[in-house]
């Protein structure tokens, strides 16, 4: 079941491996072709303003050089320019102070005049004219292009960080595999587990089980697993048994042949015997008599359990309420154990569906059994329930309880734990639940003897046919 295991993690490697190194591959494109965009970008940024900045220098330059020349022609009037007040320059202060002869230099808030100032003694000559282009926007652009490139130098990504990017990429792929083989390893483990219990079972071990440990698909299907090998083990226990007790029938009705046999001339003894009988013989005679009579007496009562055990009874299945049956078996039996004490708990279960003269059997041994066991002043108790989809039939007594021994061959013809047992009573009511479609099995007893639950199938499940005793 590792394949599994394996394929849930190869299938995630296929699923989460190709994109992943795709990702990583295309992001890495993508960054170059991002950091060659921008180092182009800014390139042309650069080229663009210092192309402006020339050119606005030339044509600043030749605008300078027309408005010295118009004003040296006399094309344009100048403003006169004197010392005012506390020695102040009407705004040609620092250029009074400069020493300078002549100086030209935009003026106004785009910048869109030219500003010629002249010195003739003690006044100072100024000749304006306006710019067709101002130059405030240019030198604003040229402004912004450097600014440009120094923000994009300043958010550059190295080469480390990208690095970085791929190694923590790298990492939550493997925290993802680490965590689907866990995933994995806890989906394949109860599969596994259910695999080498259906392994188990196709050995013929039917006592094995699978622990469910989860409420899902799987746990779901852990447990019918369970539930059918303990059907499976109970059918084929059954069975078992059924074949047991074929060949043990077949040695009955042997037996009983044989020992009908034995009859024979143990009748024809005592005839011989009655033939030279006299008066003097008569307490000898008397004595012999009574232990033929005894030993035939006994035979019978074997002839009669070995030929009931050995016969296949007819089963005629109806439908039977379990409470009243076993309300008429106590009844009877009170009569015949007046020294027991008999009581009956009866539950709300349904009708039954099995034979009702082998159903009689059942409860008259059970009860039978458990008066013997209980003796002088013990008790029996009858009581019905509903066990799941079967109806439960117990018999409990106060006796002294069974042996291990006793418990390990309970049902086992020919073994007796009783003084004048013939060891078939119980093994013939097992038999007769098995054809009715139920069983008998030995339960703990609730007045410290033995005790013993009958199940039989209910009428809502119909009639359970016997296994095949081919």
């Amino acid at each position: 079941m590792n394949r599994l295991r394996n394929r849930l993690i190869f299938v995630f490697i296929g699923a989460t491996l190709i994109p992943l190194v795709a990702t990583v591959w295309i992001t890495s494109w993508l960054m170059r072709i991002e950091a060659r965009l921008r180092e182009n970008s800014t390139k042309m940024a650069l080229s663009v303003a210092g192309e402006l900045r020339q050119t606005g220098k030339a044509f600043y330059d030749a605008a300078c050089a027309d408005l010295k020349r118009r004003a040296l022609a006399g094309e344009i009037a100048a403003e006169r320019l004197s010392r005012t007040g506390q020695g102040l320059w009407n705004g040609v202060a620092d250029f009074a102070d400069s020493g300078d002869p002549d100086r030209c230099s935009p003026v106004g808030k785009q910048q869109d005049h030219l500003e010629y100032l002249v010195r003739h003694g003690d006044t100072v000559w100024r000749y304006s004219a306006a710019l067709p282009i101002p130059l405030a926007p240019v030198d604003a652009a040229v402004r912004e292009a450097s600014l440009h490139d120094e923000i994009l130098s300043e958010y550059d990504l190295p080469q480390t960080e990208i690095w970085a990017f791929i190694l923590l990429t790298a990492l939550f792929w493997i925290v993802s595999l680490g965590l689907l083989v866990f995933l994995a390893h806890r989906i394949s483990r109860p599969i596994q587990q259910l695999t080498a219990g259906l392994a188990h079972v196709a050995t013929g071990d039917l006592t094995v089980r699978v622990s469910p440990g989860r409420d899902d698909e799987v746990g779901r299907a852990i447990e019918t697993f369970n539930e059918m090998a303990a059907r499976l083990k109970e059918s084929t226990d059954r069975l078992v048994y059924l074949r047991q007790l074929e060949s043990l029938q077949t040695l009955a009705r042997k037996t009983a042949h044989e020992v009908k046999n034995s009859l024979t001339p143990i009748r024809l003894t005592v005839e011989e015997m009655l033939s030279r009988y006299d008066e003097a013989d008569r307490v000898f005679m008397e004595q012999a008599t009574q232990i033929v009579v005894d030993e035939i007496e006994t035979l019978e009562r074997r002839i009669r359990a070995f030929s009931q055990f050995a016969s296949e009874p007819p089963v005629s299945p109806m439908a039977l309420n379990v409470n009243s049956l076993l309300q008429e078996r106590i009844s009877l039996l009170k009569s015949a154990h007046p020294e027991v004490t008999y009581e009956c708990r009866l539950g709300t279960v349904p009708e039954v569906v099995a034979d009702a003269d082998l159903v009689k059997g059942i409860l008259t041994n059970l009860l039978e059994n458990a008066a013997d066991a209980a003796g002088d002043g013990g008790r029996v108790l009858g009581a019905t329930s509903l066990e799941h989809d079967r109806v439960a039939i117990e018999v409990h007594d106060s006796g002294p309880g069974l042996s291990e021994q006793a418990m390990t061959s309970l049902f086992q013809p020919t073994i007796s734990f009783k003084k004048k047992g013939m060891g078939l009573g119980l093994s013939i009511a097992r038999k007769s639940a098995l054809l009715s479609g139920g069983d008998i099995v030995l339960v703990k007893g609730e007045l410290g003897g033995a005790a013993f639950r009958v199940l039989l199938p209910t009428a809502s499940n119909g009639y359970q046919t016997r296994p095949d005793r081919g």
